[in-house]
């Protein structure tokens, strides 16, 4: 028989969901923007190397993950995990605050904050229990939830290069290291647990390969987020270094395009249903492409500000509706479906890594933004080849 909550009991939850993901959106707000200034400017490490340690933390990002995500289907309960993963934030946040050592922060770090990570994934599966449990619409609780993150990222990045420009690194992280643990708290105070039969993990496996549209929409995701994963490592050094503007700015440009997310992330939850996934994916495709046609096309700041329109579709649309896409493709089994979504991210920032730091040293920004607009285009006509979702 289906567990019942008591109203009182499901609103307490359902706000957890939402605080946990919201603290965990601010942050990474406040650490990924910065992160490549942090690089350069504080550790004094070439492009190249900002590279290769975008790049490292992807590939550690996805095999910590994964190995986790290969286990979690397989647990009876996933909270202690989340748990364990947001201890690890704290720790992570901590040697990012308090050590300059580009060795030690390239292995040590990297594999705190990739365990740290895997709480989103594992949220978002959480999450996805939680409403086929209650019988909810789990896309429409996803997107809500996907909708906190953006909040964060509204405040978080200006918030994030204020205190680096007043303060100093060691503060900004701690704070992250603070923000970790008030997620720790909620997550053992408030989030449900939720009794689950083990999922045969290899039946699945064997599958995610077989199926066709899982993988081209694997694919098509992973050349969206590598050309965000680009940008977010660009545009602070291009900002300051090519254009010579202050800093600060491209904080205001993540947090209006995080601003302008929400609305879109709500309205795709909404009519997902209605206009299908396909052809929404599809705009977020189109938006993108846009979006690094203006990039390209001018350097005036009225007009990057107004490019955040089309980076809020892109990315709204993309991280409101993508995870619940992979679920619908996988089903019983969310941990590795919203793993595979993360993963597509996550294989992004290899990609990114790698090529933002040999095209900013070898060709300038704006051949960033030329293989950007190429790989978006590349990942519509992927999307345009699958033939429903």
């Amino acid at each position: 028989m289906k567990r019942i909550l008591p109203s009182f009991l499901q609103n307490a939850v359902e706000l957890s969901f939402m605080g946990v993901t919201f603290l965990t959106g601010l942050a990474i707000a406040f650490l990924v923007p910065v992160l490549s200034l942090f690089l350069s400017d504080e550790l004094h490490v070439r492009p190249l190397l900002v590279g290769a340690f975008f790049t490292a933390n992807a590939i550690a990002g996805i095999v910590i993950g994964q190995i986790l995500a290969h286990y979690s289907d397989s647990m009876s309960n996933r909270k202690p995990l989340i748990m364990v993963c947001g201890i690890a934030g704290i720790l992570g946040s901590l040697l990012y605050a308090f050590d300059r050592h580009y060795a030690v922060l390239v292995s040590l770090g990297i594999v705190l904050m990739s365990f740290c990570g895997s709480i989103t994934p594992q949220l978002y599966a959480l999450a996805r229990e939680y409403t086929d449990a209650e019988n909810k619409q789990a896309v429409t609780f996803s997107t809500v939830m996907r909708a906190q993150f953006s909040l964060a990222w509204v405040v978080g990045p200006p918030l994030a290069f204020f205190i680096v420009a007043h303060f100093d690194f060691t503060r900004l992280f701690t704070g992250v290291a603070v923000l970790y643990l008030l997620c720790v708290w909620v997550i053992v105070h408030y989030l449900p647990v939720i009794p689950r039969k083990a999922s045969p993990v290899d039946s699945a496996t064997g599958s995610i390969w077989q199926n066709k549209r899982l993988c081209l929409l694997f694919i098509s995701s992973f050349l969206l987020w590598t050309c965000n994963s680009m940008y977010l490592i660009t545009m602070p050094l291009y900002i300051g270094k090519a254009l010579h503007w202050p800093q600060g700015l491209a904080g205001w440009l993540m947090g209006l395009a995080a601003g302008l997310e929400i609305p879109v992330m709500l309205l795709a939850g909404r009519y997902s249903a209605r206009l299908g996934n396909r052809k929404l994916l599809l705009i977020s495709a189109v938006s993108a492409v846009a979006f690094y046609v203006m990039l390209l096309t001018s350097q005036q700041q009225v007009w990057l500000f107004l490019a955040q329109i089309l980076n809020a579709l892109f990315i709204g649309i993309l991280a409101g509706i993508g995870m619940t896409c992979f679920q619908d493709l996988l089903p019983g089994h969310p941990g590795q479906a919203s793993t595979l979504f993360s993963n597509s991210i996550r294989c992004g920032g290899i990609i990114s890594g790698m090529l933002a730091g040999a095209i900013t040293e070898w060709f300038q920004f704006q051949g960033v933004f030329i293989c950007a607009f190429v790989l978006s285009l590349c990942s519509l006509l992927t999307l345009w080849r699958i033939s429903s979702l």
